[in-house]
C-alpha cells in the first residue's frame, strides 16, 4: 500500500478545489491507497504539513490547485527523491498544460499519478530564485516574469471576474494605464544586456498567465532557462504584441530576444521605471535584483 500525503487548495478554480479534492482524496482512497490530509487554512500552514509529512514517510506528496498549489509542492520535494504529483484543478493550469498533464479531470489525473507510481516519476529542472545580496532562495517550476507580465500577473490576482485567461486580458487593459518601460541589466552566460524595456522572463517551461506562450520552445528537461528580453514597446506596441503571444509568435519580433542560460542575473536600472515585483508559478517572489539558477533534475514528476 502506497502512503500519500495531499495539499489542497480549497480556492482553487474559484472556490471548487475542495470538493475536487475531497473526490481525489476518495478514488485514491478506494483504489488502495493510504492518504494523509497534509492540507492547511493558508499556504505557510499546508508547506509546514507537507514538510512534517515528507519527515514522517510519504511515497509521493499529491497536490490538488493550480499552478500556486504546484509551487507549494516544489518547493517541498524539490531536490529530494519525493515524487509530486499533480491534480490540476486552479484556473491557469499553466505547469499541468506545459507537462501534458489531465486538467479539471480526476479520473484521469489519478491514472497519470498510478502511473507515475508504477513506471516511475519524470525528471524535470526546477529553478532556484532570489535576492543575490542573501542566502534564502525559493524554487520555482515555470516562469520567472519581471516586468508588465508581472504587473498583470499582480492585477489579475485581485480580479474576480472573468475566470481563467480572461482575467489576465482585463487585467493588461488596467496595467497599461500606466505603464512606462522599465529599466534592466540582466546578465547570463552570454553576457550582459542593458536596455529599457518592457518584460524580462526566465522560463524553465513555456507558459504563463492562464495559456500565454512567453518561452514556446523552453523545455522542463533541458538544463536551461529561455530568458526573454523584450525592448521597450509603447502602449499601442504592447497591445499589438499580446495576441500573438498565447502562440508565441512574439519572439520573432526584432525588438525581441532570447537567451539560453544556466543563471540570470535581473537588476533594475536608473533609467526608465522601476520594474515591478517578480512573479513565479503566478506567485510573488519579491522586487529586483533576483539571481535564477536552474538544477536539472532537481523535481519528479508523476505523468
Amino acid at each position: 500500500m502506497t502512503r500519500l500525503g495531499i495539499v489542497i487548495n480549497p480556492t482553487a478554480g474559484r472556490g471548487r478545489g475542495r470538493s475536487r479534492g475531497h473526490e481525489v482524496i476518495d478514488v485514491l482512497s478506494r483504489r488502495g491507497h493510504s492518504l494523509v490530509n497534509l492540507s492547511g487554512p493558508n499556504v505557510d500552514q499546508a508547506t509546514e504539513n507537507a514538510r512534517q509529512g515528507v519527515v514522517e514517510g510519504l511515497d509521493a506528496l499529491i497536490v490538488v490547485g493550480g499552478d500556486g498549489t504546484v509551487h507549494l509542492g516544489a518547493n517541498v520535494v524539490a531536490g529530494t527523491s519525493l515524487p509530486l504529483g499533480i491534480v490540476a484543478a486552479g484556473s491557469g493550469n499553466d505547469l499541468a498544460r506545459g507537462l501534458h498533464l489531465p486538467r479539471h479531470d480526476i479520473a484521469r489525473a489519478v491514472a497519470a499519478i498510478e502511473h507515475g507510481l508504477t513506471d516511475g516519476p519524470r525528471s524535470i529542472d526546477a529553478v532556484q530564485v532570489g535576492s543575490p545580496s542573501q542566502a534564502v532562495r525559493e524554487w520555482y517550476v515555470g516562469a520567472l516574469s519581471a516586468g508588465v507580465d508581472a504587473a498583470i500577473n499582480a492585477r489579475a490576482n485581485e480580479i474576480r471576474w472573468p475566470r481563467g485567461s480572461g482575467r489576465y486580458v482585463r487585467a493588461l487593459a488596467a496595467e497599461l494605464r500606466a505603464f512606462k518601460p522599465y529599466g534592466y541589466r540582466v546578465t547570463t552566460d552570454e553576457g550582459v544586456w542593458e536596455s529599457l524595456g518592457t518584460l524580462v522572463a526566465a522560463a524553465n517551461g513555456p507558459l504563463i498567465g492562464g495559456g500565454v506562450r512567453i518561452a514556446p520552445d523552453a523545455k522542463f528537461d533541458d538544463g536551461l532557462l529561455d530568458v526573454i528580453f523584450a525592448g521597450p514597446f509603447t502602449k499601442s506596441g504592447v497591445i499589438r504584441i499580446f495576441p500573438g503571444m498565447y502562440f508565441g509568435r512574439h519572439v520573432r519580433h526584432p525588438a525581441v530576444e532570447v537567451i539560453r542560460t544556466r543563471s540570470v542575473l535581473i537588476e533594475p536600472t536608473r533609467h526608465g521605471s522601476v520594474p515591478p515585483e517578480a512573479f513565479a508559478d503566478g506567485e510573488r517572489i519579491g522586487a529586483l535584483p533576483l539571481h535564477a539558477e536552474v538544477h536539472p533534475g532537481a523535481l519528479q514528476v508523476l505523468v
